[in-house]
């Protein structure tokens, strides 16, 4: 197998890149086969001249997006070749939430059988996140990545220094931004984002005459939290309440022994928040929709289920178009669109 190993001294592409993309190769034109053993890390990098650490990135790679792996005792091996044809995309979340997973189970659908995609989760977490793009440069053909992160406080971070050099690594033609356009990227990448601020705004806006018949409208906004949520969800209702002379008051969360009123409607965003919520409404003689109306921020199934009415971004259309811009090879910005969907909860 050394033999049919291509590595440029004189490229400037690295050199971990070069033995991944010799072997899709082989493995592509038929001369690697599956079952067939490849030789151990200290033989290739000893054949080649190259740092253990260079041939070990490469096969690690390669055992991640399972092209090879790795038996105890006995070497690594080719494991299938049904990858090599196809479109390989790193799907890089900043959570799993059924909102998220309705964009990636609709870009799975439209970008069809052509394509591999691996989903990994980095949890807010800025090293994380560092590390994933680290560990898989030049792996995929495509990075789809949001950029959602938690301060030390627990307050939202669009992006800080080390994440945009991170990301300017990527070759723009591969780069997918998706979900947060506030991020010190050139405009010449794909860009399918929300505007937090005005989507908020404009979808109170068209639901303006049902929210009118409320006395007060109450925020629900987690100032720290695990999962932090952009602050310019607040000034766009900020901006709502204001300009509409809308009583209002923004609180951090449910609790547990909430004072409810008569005419108060109330917007959450967490759905641990919307749950205790309803059923603290159920526990008095308020109705529903009637006494007290309920807003959720981000439609889910069970949501539409429960008639809970929302603001939402189409989920649904963005994992859509990410995946026909990739199919069509296209370049440019999509604002996804963001709804007011009445259900019978205000």
């Amino acid at each position: 197998m050394i033999k049919i190993i291509k590595i440029d001294e004189d490229s400037r592409v690295p050199k971990y890149k070069q033995i991944v993309d010799s072997i899709l190769t082989n493995i592509s034109n038929g001369s690697l086969r599956i079952n067939q053993k490849i030789p151990s890390i200290n033989s290739f990098s000893e054949e080649f001249y190259m740092s253990r650490d260079t041939v070990e990135k490469a096969y690690n790679i390669l055992k991640e997006r399972k092209i090879i792996t790795s038996i105890r005792g006995k070497g690594y091996y080719i494991t299938q070749t049904k990858l090599i044809s196809k479109v390989n995309v790193l799907f890089v979340y900043n959570k799993l939430s059924s909102y998220k997973m309705a964009t990636y189970n609709s870009f799975i659908d439209t970008i069809g059988a052509n394509a591999h995609t691996d989903l990994q989760i980095y949890h807010c977490d800025e090293t994380i996140f560092l590390n994933l793009l680290d560990k898989y440069e030049g792996a995929y053909d495509y990075y789809i990545i949001t950029t959602h992160f938690k301060t030390e406080d627990l307050k939202h971070s669009s992006y800080t220094d080390a994440v945009i050099d991170a990301i300017n690594k990527i070759p723009k033609e591969k780069l997918i931004i998706m979900d947060n356009i506030k991020l010190g990227i050139n405009n010449d990448v794909i860009k399918i984002y929300q505007d937090f601020e005005n989507d908020i705004y404009n979808a109170l806006k068209e639901g303006l005459e049902k929210i009118k018949q409320y006395t007060r409208i109450i925020l629900v906004y987690p100032e720290k939290a695990v999962y932090p949520y952009p602050r310019r969800i607040l000034h766009g209702f900020k901006k709502f309440c204001v300009e509409f002379g809308i009583n209002y008051e923004i609180i951090d969360e449910i609790y547990d022994d909430i004072v409810l009123k008569k005419g108060d409607l109330f917007i959450t965003i967490e759905e641990s928040d919307l749950v205790n919520l309803v059923k603290q409404i159920r526990d008095t003689e308020m109705k529903l929709g009637k006494h007290i109306g309920v807003i959720s921020y981000n439609d889910t199934p069970l949501k539409e289920l429960l008639g809970i009415t929302v603001i939402s971004t189409d989920f649904k259309i963005m994992g859509e178009t990410a995946a026909q811009m990739i199919l069509n090879k296209e370049i440019g910005q999509v604002k996804v669109p963001f709804n007011f969907i009445y259900r019978k909860s205000i």
